[in-house]
C-alpha cells in the first residue's frame, strides 16, 4: 500500500504544470547596432505563462507589448522620444497595426551544460517565423528563465536601412540582427 501511495505521490509530482509569468519582474533587453553605435533598452511582458514538468520546459507562450518599447541610451529627450516614435512606425515595428509581438515555444531539449534547446515561433508585425536559442532554467524561490535571442529583423519584414536589401546604403545602413536579453521570472502555479 505504501508503494502505491508513493508512486501515486511521484506520478503527480512529475505531471506538466502552468506557471504564469511574473510580468513586473520579468525584463526584455533589446540591443539594436549600427555602423556609428548601438542603441539599448527595455520592453515588456504583457502575459505569459511556461509549462514545466519535473525540471524539463516543455511549452511556454510569451505576449510582448511593443507600445511599452523604450530607449535606454539617449538621455536627450527629445532624441530619445524621436527614436522610441521611429521604432513604432511602420519602418520597424508598426505598433499601431501590431500592438503586440508573441513568442511560443513548441520543443524544447536538454542540451550539453544543463541549458535547454528551444525551438519556438516568433511572430512580430503579423509575420510568424521558426527561431531556435538557448535557455537556462533555475529552479529555486522564483522559478527563472534566462536566453539571449539573436533576430534577424528582415525575416519579420523590417527592411529600414538594411545593407542586405539596399546595397546603396555605404556606412549608413543598420545591422540586420537586433538582441533580445531575456529574463523572466515565473509566479508560483495556482
Amino acid at each position: 500500500m505504501k508503494t502505491l501511495i508513493a508512486l501515486f505521490l511521484l506520478s503527480f509530482s512529475l505531471q506538466a504544470a502552468d506557471f504564469k509569468v511574473d510580468t513586473k519582474k520579468s525584463i526584455l533587453k533589446w540591443t539594436g547596432k549600427k555602423v556609428s553605435g548601438e542603441h539599448f533598452g527595455t520592453i515588456s511582458l504583457s502575459s505569459g505563462k511556461v509549462n514545466i514538468e519535473g525540471d524539463d520546459l516543455k511549452g511556454g507562450e510569451f505576449i510582448i507589448d511593443m507600445d511599452t518599447i523604450k530607449c535606454d541610451d539617449l538621455t536627450n529627450e527629445k532624441y530619445n522620444k524621436k527614436l522610441v516614435d521611429h521604432l513604432k512606425s511602420a519602418d520597424f515595428f508598426d505598433v499601431e497595426k501590431f500592438s503586440t509581438a508573441k513568442l511560443v515555444i513548441k520543443n524544447s531539449s536538454l542540451g550539453k551544460g544543463g541549458h535547454y534547446d528551444v525551438m519556438a515561433e516568433l511572430t512580430i508585425n503579423g509575420i510568424t517565423k521558426p527561431i531556435d536559442f538557448k535557455v537556462e532554467l533555475n529552479k529555486g524561490k522564483n522559478t527563472l528563465l534566462t536566453s539571449t535571442l539573436k533576430v534577424d529583423r528582415t525575416l519579420w519584414g523590417i527592411k529600414y536601412k538594411s545593407k542586405s536589401v539596399f546595397k546603396n546604403l555605404t556606412d549608413n545602413f543598420i545591422y540586420d540582427d537586433f538582441t533580445l536579453e531575456v529574463k523572466v521570472v515565473l509566479s508560483d502555479n495556482d
